[in-house]
């Protein structure tokens, strides 16, 4: 078992779904050639590296963002390059697996049962994570994507990782 990891979704997690509150900006990207406009505030990466730090962990991606979250999201709020969960595109319907399960399908498998904080907004991603085989000690910290990361959330995660053995 390695040192804890602290995952992070961007879509609904460091970009809400709707206009943020105090300490956002816009900012516009092109991953893959295809325009978005997104949310971000610049005070996130701060506290997640403080987070990560404080609980001698390692932060990664965990989203579709893949690596271009390295290039589009992580400048804008002061992170560094991170390892990213290589997540394939949701292929649609999948005998019954939903959004959530495939995400957590590859964070189960990325992560090789180490411990984890897990930020995502992914409804039914607290029960699927559990779900997979091998799964190590970990903590879904469940987003509300209108809202977005918040410092509750950041709280939470800190208690957890201070907690463990």
């Amino acid at each position: 078992m390695g040192s804890p990891l602290v995952l992070l979704d961007v879509d609904g997690v460091l970009n809400p779904f709707e206009r943020p509150h105090r300490g956002y900006r816009r900012h516009r990207c092109s991953p893959n050639g295809v325009a978005f406009r997104l949310w971000l505030n610049a005070a996130h990466g701060r506290m997640l590296l403080d987070l990560a730090e404080a609980a001698g962990a390692e932060l990664a991606w965990a989203s579709y963002w893949c690596d271009n979250a390295n290039e589009w999201i992580a400048p804008r709020v002061g992170l560094p390059r991170l390892p990213f969960v290589p997540i394939p595109q949701f292929p649609g319907v999948e005998e019954g697996r939903t959004l959530g399960a495939w995400k957590a399908r590859h964070v189960a498998s990325w992560t090789e049962g180490r411990p984890f904080v897990w930020f995502e907004d992914e409804p039914d991603a607290t029960e699927c994570v559990a779900a997979e085989p091998g799964i190590g000690d970990h903590l879904l910290v469940s987003i509300d994507p209108l809202a977005g990361l918040t410092e509750e959330h950041i709280r939470t995660a800190a208690d957890w990782l201070a907690a463990r053995p």
